[in-house]
């Protein structure tokens, strides 16, 4: 997701998303330490996807 999306985002889809992305990762390592992924770059950017949507999320609670 791009910064200029997850900015766009209330504060429930943010945790909503947040959630499914950290699930999403967990299987996926899980995967990769299974059987190698093809392209495993994309465990780094889903990591820091959901870095950002944290980000985001907390800035928004130090706003209020």
């Amino acid at each position: 997701m791009k910064q200029k999306e997850i900015t766009q985002l209330s504060d429930a889809d943010l945790k909503g998303k947040i959630s499914l992305f950290e699930e999403q990762l967990g299987k996926m390592k899980v995967s990769h330490t299974v059987t190698p992924m093809e392209n495993p770059l994309q465990i780094r950017s889903l990591r820091k996807t959901v870095a950002r949507l944290h980000t985001e999320l907390t800035k928004r609670n130090a706003q209020a």
